[in-house]
């Protein structure tokens, strides 16, 4: 998997979260190399919204937003082959997937978080080599309104635990040899 936008590593559970950014070029998304297969391989992965965490928020309980995230699983030809949707309500500390370590705020964590979990399974076609995860569209509700978010180059969610399963394809037939007549 090439990840270009790495959130970090989950302080308790080591897990590497990478953010999925908007975007309608393959090219730019979560890359995962599919290797030759036989039949459908199937990609799974833990799709999270992304929170921007303030204790003061929660001490005050104004921390509430409800968020929609809606990625898409493409081929590298723009072919669309999923959909997959988070949706999750943030209130307190609690509600955070994990902290992610490397930031300015108390104990090296960073103010931005992974909240809310879904696990998500696809099939990708026999035949596709790589395939890529792009951000669509994320929906905030606040206690203050709602706003929603496509633009390019925009986190509209995390991934987590990116698997892919598949059975390998035959390996390649050797070339016969070629006779050679001697003088």
């Amino acid at each position: 998997m090439t990840c270009p936008a790495p959130l970090g590593v989950g302080v308790k559970t080591g897990i590497a979260f990478c953010e999925v950014m908007a975007g309608r070029d393959p090219a730019g998304g979560v890359l995962i190399t599919v290797p030759p297969h036989k039949g459908p391989a199937t990609l799974t992965f833990n799709l999270h919204n992304l929170h921007t965490y303030s204790e003061e928020q929660v001490r005050a309980k104004r921390a509430f937003t409800r968020y929609t995230a809606t990625i898409g699983l493409l081929t590298m030809d723009n072919t669309l082959l999923s959909r997959a949707v988070v949706q999750n309500e943030f209130r307190t500390a609690t509600d955070l997937v994990d902290r992610v370590g490397g930031g300015a705020g108390p104990g090296g964590v960073k103010a931005v978080a992974p909240t809310g979990t879904e696990a998500v399974s696809i099939e990708v076609p026999e035949g596709e080599a790589q395939v890529s995860l792009l951000g669509e569209k994320l929906t905030v509700d606040r206690m203050d309104g709602t706003a929603t978010y496509t633009q390019s180059g925009r986190p509209i969610a995390v991934v987590s635990n990116v698997l892919l399963e598949y059975r390998p394809g035959p390996p390649p037939k050797a070339a016969k040899p070629v006779a050679t007549k001697k003088k």
